[in-house]
């Protein structure tokens, strides 16, 4: 039951209850994300599909021509630069990052909005206009660095209201019930998403560390086999090599090991907020907590850590 009162008087305010602007940047975030993340898995593991071909024997031959290492060799590299040229062409990467921030941002500026925060606070005149004025600002330099604003496309979507009922009901209640509200629905539910977001990737850290270093390990085996000549015409030590290639470049575009410092000191300051709020914050300080706690949680807070934590 979302936007309405509980029977304690409090408000559950979720993600339901935010405009369809949101739902739509965030759903075509999420899509661009996946066709992303799939084409450059699709190009690892093409490329370590032509080192792996290229160890069969050269003695095979397909009609006395050709040799079946040599064209499964060229379909996987092939295939590396079709997937990297749609890729380019398409620019998921780029829209994936950029629907991310504005679906983010819409979200953070409805909850200042619904709980007064700077700069919604009491001593708005017109929340609603001054809302839709800075959201408006905030998107407008979004498309500046190529975010495509779905609505000129989508008239039903741009007929839809940007201030919900539900930002409207919340934003009417006293101070204590948007207190709770914020600290419940919005800084705890964060504080949980990034806490669980660097447990899962310490978790990837440690699978992608262990298989790095157990392919390198086997190289390293079969290179001294082959020294030695222990070992047969097959450089199964390079095929291992581009492997670990592929599972470090893989690791390093997940961004594992930064994320857990950033999200794990975002967390932190999330805990020190909560506390904060809970037992010094007045109504007077919640605007700008309100807003200092937005701006912990944003994207670009998250990446500026990622990049100088890693």
């Amino acid at each position: 039951m979302t936007g309405i009162a509980e029977p304690s008087g409090s408000i559950v305010f979720r993600n339901s209850d935010l405009p369809d602007l949101f739902h739509h940047t965030d759903t075509i975030a999420i899509a661009r994300q996946r066709e992303s993340v799939t084409a450059t898995r699709g190009q690892l593991l093409l490329l370590v599909a032509g080192a792996a071909a290229a160890v069969l024997p050269a003695s095979l031959e397909w009609g006395g021509a050709v040799q079946p290492a040599g064209a499964l060799s060229a379909l996987s590299y092939a295939g590396v630069l079709l997937l990297g040229y749609r890729a380019s062409k398409r620019g998921a990467k780029s829209q994936w990052q950029l629907n991310r921030s504005a679906a983010e941002f819409i979200k953070s500026m409805c909850w200042r909005y619904s709980v007064h925060a700077t700069p919604f606070d009491t001593r708005s005149v017109d929340a609603d206009r001054l809302f839709t004025t800075r959201l408006e600002e905030g998107l407008r330099e979004l498309r500046k660095v190529g975010w495509e604003d779905p609505r000129p496309a989508l008239p039903a979507l741009a007929s839809r209201e940007l201030v919900t009922p539900a930002m409207r009901r919340l934003y009417a209640e006293p101070f204590s019930i948007r207190k709770e509200t914020y600290i419940r629905d919005r800084l705890i539910e964060q504080r949980n998403w990034y806490h669980r977001s660097a447990d899962n990737s310490r978790r990837a850290t440690r699978l992608w560390s262990s298989s790095i270093g157990l392919l390198t390990l086997l190289a390293l085996f079969f290179s001294l086999l082959r020294a030695f000549s222990l070992t047969g015409s097959l450089d199964v030590a390079g095929l291992l090599s581009a492997a670990a290639a592929g599972a470090l470049a893989w690791s390093e575009i997940r961004r594992h090991q930064p994320l857990i410092a950033a999200h794990s000191l975002v967390e932190e300051d999330l805990a020190a907020m909560h506390k904060a709020m809970e037992t010094s914050v007045t109504e007077t300080q919640w605007p700008s907590a309100v807003y200092e706690t937005e701006r912990i949680v944003s994207p670009q807070h998250t990446d500026w850590l990622a990049r100088h934590r890693s």
